[in-house]
């Protein structure tokens, strides 16, 4: 399997650490990686209001650059990916706005032909390694580990663009922590925001909705969460103490990245892992359950 890999701007800048595991994980998967020296940010849909046909030229110049590389694109982020899936839809479905926004790549060099695909992550390692190859690689279970599967907004909506899980009733990323050992934990906000793009709005809110996440999931009996997000993981992770003081609570909650996660099951290192690199640690609890 090859793709052109735009891991977006988080992986690359803040959350470096799932780039980085994702790499290992790639090798030990077969998955070929190829990077996007050309590529630009998504936009993150900034733009829609103000221009929404730069905000689609930004997209479709990601799509044309993978064309010419004669792959489909595989992301890490969860706005990436709704934001280039939402794009592709809407070009597919208004061809005028396609050939406006062709016009405007023909500056550059590039055409947009229609022909990419734009995956996830977790969507390849569900459909295309598939369950039964991950289970053969696990070497170290994650026996005994209550695990919330976080799967925030931007992977499950908008669910005409983003089709892969059911966006209600998601099971892809419960069903990969019970094959790489752990148990799935079930709670509410398992499929709600995290509020990252309340963070420079409103953070009190944003962090308000951290909390209610966690405590959410901790009340259900989970012990670590699971996010295929970067913006997610920056959430959770960052703004806990924030978070702690809003709602007069310890969360104390390790947030592990998709890729980290796979990584740790399949033998890799504390240290391969970069979970010093998180803000709650995940190493105390992983010595209690005898993992490390």
């Amino acid at each position: 399997m090859k793709f052109a890999y735009y891991p977006g701007c988080a992986s690359l800048a803040i959350t470096k650490e799932y780039n980085a595991t994702t790499l290992l994980i790639a090798e030990m998967l077969g998955i070929e990686l190829v990077e996007m020296v050309r590529a630009n940010c998504c936009g993150a849909a900034l733009f829609n209001d103000q221009n929404r046909e730069l905000n689609l030229t930004m997209s479709a110049r990601i799509f044309a650059q993978a064309e010419e590389m004669g792959c489909d694109i595989l992301t890490l982020c969860n706005t990436c990916l709704m934001v280039m899936s939402r794009a592709k839809k809407e070009l597919e479905d208004n061809p005028e706005m396609l050939k406006a926004i062709n016009d405007n790549l023909a500056k550059a060099g590039l055409k947009y032909n229609g022909d990419v695909k734009i995956n996830h992550l977790l969507w390849v390692i569900i459909r295309d390694i598939g369950l039964d190859r991950i289970k053969k690689l696990v070497t170290r279970p994650l026996k005994g580990l209550n695990i919330g599967a976080y799967y925030g907004c931007h992977i499950l909506r908008p669910s005409d663009a983003v089709v892969f899980d059911n966006p209600d009733a998601p099971n892809s990323l419960d069903n990969l922590i019970s094959a790489l050992g752990g148990t799935p934990v079930e709670y509410a906000g398992k499929t709600r925001c995290c509020g990252f793009q309340l963070d420079l709005v409103s953070p009190e809110i944003a962090h308000r909705m951290v909390g209610k996440r966690i405590l959410d999931c901790k009340e259900s009996g989970g012990e670590c969460m699971v996010t295929p997000c970067p913006l997610c993981h920056i959430n959770l992770d960052s703004y806990q103490g924030y978070a702690n003081k809003l709602l007069g609570v310890k969360l104390d909650m390790p947030i592990f990245n998709l890729s980290q996660l796979i990584g740790f099951a399949f033998g890799l290192s504390v240290s391969d892992m970069e979970f010093s690199k998180h803000l709650v640690s995940p190493e105390s609890l992983l010595k209690t359950k005898d993992l490390v």
